[in-house]
């Protein structure tokens, strides 16, 4: 198995270790036969680890503690070396679930940024599946092929990535996932259906309000997808401390909007969604092109009958009871 997760055991040279101090700072590393781990702590020699179990605790030369396990992935993704802004965990869970991301699945990723969403996708679709990033910048991908084979212990078999444009560079067919990280996904929409097999999912990540009201809009417009969804998560984590629980006074909040579609078979016509936006929403010239609609579809009334039929009972005049 590919990965620090897929390591057991004593520590090895090679290894990439985390170090967490009493403040809860964690410094990563990879241990070295002779080499040293320096902060203004102290130092702590490689040699100390290396053999010793995940989980020791090893001190430095001022006598500071610190704990040595294997990174977690959320660990190695918040400490990595960055060129673009990366997927937050909370997101990428988000993205995972939602995207159905699943072992042996085939994905095309883009951009790749610093890697990170590349990390999370590998371990979502195994040894078996296949992720293919694509990044714009020559050095964002150098950034990220670092940050995922050092993570994997070198190049991943279900890894490939492509320096270059999307719309150019594209070569992927009949393919699960597509997921898009890009300032204009909406610029993408002719290829990633191309690539996109019958039943398949798109999913774009964008930063703002504009962005996300520009893609669900062209969307809709393509007929290709049927009716995307959006949404955002945000994060709130807890002070526990004796009697003091309450939420922590800083939070996670807006990272980024999740939109999601399914790719429709080619010809399929999706029946048109019922929905009621607010007046107004699209303008005065959708409003009166959908009033027109109503109208045209209204069924013409029956015309009146020219005589009105005799009512049982006594006629006009006569005794009632």
């Amino acid at each position: 198995m590919t990965g620090i997760h897929g390591r057991r055991g004593p520590f090895t040279d090679g290894d990439t270790v985390q170090l967490t101090d009493p403040k809860g700072r964690m410094h990563t590393i990879t241990l070295r036969e002779g080499g040293a781990f320096h902060s203004h702590k102290g130092r702590i020699a490689h040699d100390d680890l290396i053999g010793e179990p995940e989980g020791s605790v090893v001190h430095s030369g001022t006598g500071t503690a610190y704990v040595a396990l294997r990174p977690l992935l959320i660990d190695y993704t918040l400490s990595m070396k960055r060129g673009a802004t990366i997927v937050y965990p909370k997101d990428a869970a988000q993205i995972l679930v939602e995207a159905d991301i699943h072992p042996g699945a085939r994905v095309v990723e883009a951009g790749a940024g610093s890697g990170a969403m590349s990390n999370w996708l590998l371990r979502a679709v195994g040894e078996h599946g296949m992720v293919s990033s694509y990044e714009r910048r020559a050095d964002f991908a150098e950034i990220a092929r670092k940050n995922v084979e050092r993570f994997h212990g070198g190049p991943h078999p279900a890894w490939k990535l492509t320096v270059g444009d999307l719309g150019e560079a594209l070569d992927d067919t009949d393919v699960d996932r597509v997921f898009l990280d890009m300032l204009a996904p909406w610029e993408n929409l002719d290829p990633v259906a191309r690539a996109l097999r019958p039943g398949g999912l798109l999913c774009c990540y964008v930063a703002t309000t504009t962005q996300l009201s520009r893609i669900v809009e062209e969307m809709r417009e393509d007929d290709r997808f049927y009716e995307p969804r959006s949404w955002e998560t945000m994060l709130r984590t807890w002070h526990v401390e004796g009697l003091a629980v309450r939420p922590d006074h800083r939070m996670i909040g807006h990272t980024g909007f999740l939109v999601v579609a399914r790719r429709l078979a080619d010809g399929a016509q999706a029946p048109d969604r019922r929905r009621r936006p607010a007046k107004g929403a699209y303008g005065k010239d959708y409003e009166k092109a959908k009033a027109a609609e109503r109208a045209a579809e209204k069924p013409a009334a029956e015309p009146a009958s020219p005589e009105k039929p005799a009512a049982d009972g006594p006629e006009d005049g006569a005794e009632r009871a």
